[in-house]
C-alpha cells in the first residue's frame, strides 16, 4: 500500500505561534515513516501559507527565505496545495489528510476546520462546532452549566467596556467574588493573557492585559486548588488517560511556567485517591462529548483544597504536542507511545471522514 501523505500545518496568526512550532517539530518526528509522508506547511504571523524544503526551520528563524507561497484548496476533490506564483512547480503538493498543529485563534477555534470541511478534507481533531465551543471560554462555560457539569462561577466583561469606563468594568468584575480573581481572554489558550489578581489595582491591570487579546474578557473566582489534567482520545467512543497533576513554578500554570522555565513539576499519575481519579476521567469524557469533541482533547480540572470539590477549568481540543506537553505524556504513561498516539489520531480522522462520506449530501425526495 502507498503511504498516506499528511499535510502538517503549523505556525499561524495567534499568540501561540511559537508553541505551535514546537508542537509541529514533535509531530513531524513522530510520524511513522513506513506509513506516512509528511507535507509540512507553515503559516506566518500575518497569515501567509508557505511550503518548500523546510518551512518549520524557516519559521523558527522568523524567515520565509527558500520557501514559496501556497494556498489551500477550497473546493472538494482537490487535495493538493496550490502554488501562488512560479515557486513549487513540479513539487508533489498532494495530500490525503490534514494534521493541524495550530494552537489558539485561527487554528483551534473552528476557523481552519471550516476550511477543511469546505474542501472535504479529512483532518485530525474536533470539527467546527467542537473546536469553537472548546476554544471559547465563555460559551464553553455555558455549555458545561447546561449539561450539569461543574465549572467555576464567572462573569464576562467586554473590551469596549474596559476601554470606555475602566472603573465600571472593575465593578462588574468585582461582583464575581472576593479576591483573588482570575482574568482570562475569552478566546485564547496556553495561559496567554491570564492574570491572577489579588486587589483592585492588579485587577485593572489584568483586565487591560486580557483586553489586548480578545474583545471579551472572562473573570472567574480564584480558587486555592490543585491543577489536574487528563487526556481524552477517540471519537464517539472516547477514552480518558491517567490523571496528571501540574505543580506550577508560578502562582498558577502561567505561560512562563509552561514554556519558559523547567521548574514546574508534572506528576504522573497524580497522587489522588482512586475515586477522585475515576470521577475526573468520567467528567473529562462527558465534557468531551458535550462539545461534540473528536480525535483528542486535554481537559483541565481544579480540585479546591478547602472543599475537595472538582471543577472543569477548560478543554483544549488541540493541546500542546511539545516534548514537555502533558497531553502526550499522559498517554505515554497510560501505555501509548508518542508515535502510536499520532498514528491513532490519523486513524480517528479517517474514521470520522468515512462516517461523513456515508451521509446523504443531496435530498432526492422531491423527485
Amino acid at each position: 500500500m502507498s503511504k498516506l501523505r499528511v499535510c502538517v500545518i503549523f505556525g499561524g496568526r495567534s499568540g501561540e505561534h511559537e508553541i505551535s512550532l514546537r508542537s509541529a517539530r514533535s509531530v513531524l518526528q513522530a510520524l511513522d515513516p513506513d506509513r506516512y509522508t509528511a507535507l509540512p506547511v507553515g503559516i506566518t504571523h500575518d497569515g501567509r501559507w508557505f511550503a518548500g524544503p523546510d518551512p518549520l526551520g524557516a519559521l523558527e528563524k522568523r524567515t520565509t527565505e527558500g520557501l514559496y507561497p501556497v494556498t489551500f484548496p477550497s473546493q472538494p476533490g482537490r487535495r493538493e496545495l496550490i502554488p501562488l506564483g512560479a515557486g513549487g512547480r513540479g513539487d508533489d503538493l498532494s495530500f490525503d489528510l490534514a494534521f493541524p498543529v495550530l494552537h489558539g485563534t485561527y487554528g483551534e477555534d473552528g476557523t481552519i476546520q471550516g476550511l477543511f470541511e469546505m474542501a472535504d478534507v479529512p483532518y485530525v481533531g474536533a470539527g467546527v462546532l467542537g473546536s469553537s465551543v472548546g476554544m471559547d471560554k465563555v460559551l464553553f462555560k455555558l455549555v458545561m452549566q447546561r449539561r450539569g457539569l461543574p465549572v467555576v462561577e464567572g462573569e464576562v466583561v467586554f473590551r469596549s467596556q474596559i476601554l470606555r469606563d475602566a472603573e465600571a468594568a472593575l465593578r462588574i468584575a468585582e461582583k464575581v467574588s472576593g479576591y483573588p480573581l482570575f482574568v482570562k481572554p475569552g478566546n485564547l489558550g496556553s495561559s496567554v493573557g491570564v492574570s491572577k489578581c489579588r486587589n483592585h489595582s492588579s485587577l485593572c491591570e489584568g483586565l487591560m492585559d486580557a483586553a489586548r487579546y480578545d474583545r471579551r474578557v472572562l473573570v472567574e473566582r480564584g480558587l486555592e486548588a490543585r491543577e489536574l489534567e487528563v487526556s481524552v482520545l477517540g471519537n464517539e467512543d472516547a477514552q480518558a488517560s491517567l490523571v496528571g497533576e501540574v505543580v506550577p513554578s508560578d502562582e498558577f500554570y502561567s505561560y512562563r511556567a509552561k514554556y519558559l522555565d523547567d521548574t514546574s513539576e508534572l506528576r504522573i499519575p497524580a497522587p489522588i485517591e482512586p475515586p477522585v481519579s475515576d470521577e475526573i476521567r468520567r467528567l473529562a469524557v462527558e465534557c468531551f462529548k458535550a462539545i461534540d469533541g473528536a480525535g483528542m482533547a486535554r481537559v483541565d480540572f481544579l480540585l479546591e483544597r478547602s472543599t475537595g470539590k472538582l471543577y472543569i477549568n477548560e478543554i483544549n481540543t488541540l493541546p500542546g504536542f511539545t516534548s514537555i506537553s502533558m497531553y502526550p505524556k499522559l498517554w505515554m504513561a497510560t501505555g501509548l507511545t508518542y508515535s502510536s498516539l499520532v498514528t491513532r489520531l490519523i486513524e480517528l480522522a479517517l474514521e470520522r471522514q468515512a462516517e461523513k462520506d456515508a451521509l446523504l449530501r443531496v435530498y432526492g425526495g422531491a423527485g
